[in-house]
C-alpha cells in the first residue's frame, strides 16, 4: 500500500489544510506566492504518482482510489476558500464568477455519484478528451487565481480598466473551464441515463 504513487497520492491530501490555510488571508501576499508554490507542487505530484504507478507497475486499488479524491479535495477547497475571501470577483460581473466555480462543484459531485452508481453496475466510463482539457482548464484557472493575489501589482490597462494580469486570466480560464465541465457532465449523464430504469 505504501508505495511511492501512493505516499505522493497522499502527501497531496495531507497538504490541502496548509494550502487552504494560506490561501485564508487576502492580501497576504507572501502567503498566496507560497500558496501557489504549494498548489504547483502538489500538481506536479498529482502527474507523477501516476505515471509512476504506470511505469513501475505499481497500480493499487487504493491508488486508483484516493487519486481522483484528492484532487476533487483540493479544487474544492481551493474553490470555496476563493469564494469566501471574495477573490472569486471580477470587473463587470462582481461575483457572479462564483457561478463558475459552483458549477465545477456540482458537476465534481454529480459525476462523483455517477460513477459510483455505473460502478455498480460493472459499467465503466472512459474519461473524455474534453474532459482532460477540461481539468487542465481548471488547474490553470486556480493556480492563476492564486498567483494574481500573491502579484497585485502586476496589472495593465484594459481600456478605463485596471486588470490584475494573473487574476483576469483566471476568470477567464474558469469560466471555460465551467462551460467544458457543463458539457462533459452532460455526457456522463446520459451514459447513466441508459442504465436507469
Amino acid at each position: 500500500m505504501l508505495t511511492l504513487p501512493n505516499i505522493l497520492t497522499l502527501s497531496r491530501i495531507v497538504a490541502i489544510p496548509l494550502l487552504a490555510f494560506l490561501l485564508w488571508w487576502p492580501g497576504w501576499e507572501a502567503g498566496y506566492l507560497m500558496a501557489f508554490g504549494l498548489y504547483c507542487l502538489m500538481g506536479i505530484t498529482d502527474y507523477f504518482d501516476g505515471y509512476l504507478a504506470r511505469t513501475s507497475g505499481t497500480v493499487s486499488k487504493l491508488g486508483i482510489f484516493l487519486d481522483p479524491i484528492a484532487d476533487k479535495i483540493m479544487v474544492a477547497a481551493v474553490i470555496l476558500v476563493l469564494a469566501a475571501q471574495g477573490v472569486l470577483r471580477g470587473p463587470y460581473v462582481g461575483d457572479a464568477h462564483v457561478i463558475a466555480g459552483l458549477i465545477i462543484l456540482v458537476r465534481e459531485i454529480a459525476v462523483s455519484g455517477l460513477r459510483e452508481f455505473l460502478g455498480g453496475l460493472q459499467v465503466s466510463v472512459p474519461v473524455s478528451r474534453l474532459a482532460k482539457w477540461k481539468t487542465t482548464f481548471q488547474l490553470l484557472a486556480l493556480g492563476s487565481l492564486i498567483l494574481g493575489q500573491g502579484l497585485p501589482q502586476w496589472n495593465v490597462m484594459i481600456g478605463t480598466i485596471e486588470a490584475n494580469v494573473p487574476h483576469t486570466v483566471g476568470l477567464v480560464t474558469l469560466w471555460a473551464a465551467a462551460v467544458m465541465t457543463a458539457i462533459t457532465g452532460w455526457d456522463y449523464l446520459r451514459v447513466g441515463l441508459k442504465h436507469m430504469d
